[in-house]
């Protein structure tokens, strides 16, 4: 006697087969897109974070490889939306292995330096001095508001505005930010 699905009963897909079964390939299309294998990494993690918190795979609406595919066009949508929005940021982190000490000495990261520089040039000290402390040192905003003896509130609004004005500055510049 074949069971009947309860309707008010939801179940859970199980993570670890559908991982099994499609993990690779959704790696595959990640590096592929992204061209970055610890992003492609994070894209498939991501995948399967979102799947296992939305459990709202429906079989009969498609099959399980279509509807995490789906899922995955959109985080490698939102992975490269994020790096396009701040170009800048991503060569922060990156490092190139054949140059000594992972020094990436190319034109392009020189120039992009050079375009960020001269952005920041363009804003006022204090949005400055909030973007550069807490963005580019990596330091905690409430750090660098008693640093400066602000309120912690005024910092943030610093770094927002600053950040706003700094995409300004960029697209002024001719550069999209």
């Amino acid at each position: 006697m074949a069971q009947r699905r309860d309707p008010g009963r939801e179940e859970r897909f199980d993570v670890q087969a559908a991982y099994a079964a499609h993990g690779s390939e959704l790696y595959r299309l990640a590096l592929r897109q992204l061209s970055d294998d610890g992003a492609a990494q994070d894209a498939v993690q991501e995948v399967f974070l979102r799947a296992w918190r939305s459990n709202s795979y429906d079989p009969s609406r498609a099959s399980l490889r279509t509807w995490l595919f789906a899922i995955a066009h959109n985080v490698i949508t939102d992975m490269a939306r994020r790096g396009d929005v701040r170009p800048w940021q991503q060569h922060l982190t990156e490092l190139d292995e054949s140059a000594p000490y992972g020094v990436k000495d190319t034109s392009d990261r020189l120039v992009d330096q050079w375009v960020v520089e001269e952005a920041l040039r363009r804003l006022d000290k204090d949005h400055r001095t909030a973007i550069e402390q807490t963005y580019l040192n990596g330091r905690p905003h409430a750090e660098v508001a008693a640093e400066l003896n602000i309120p912690l509130g005024t910092l943030r609004s610093r770094v927002f505005y600053g950040m706003k004005a700094l995409r300004l500055a960029m697209e002024e510049m001719g550069v999209e930010p």
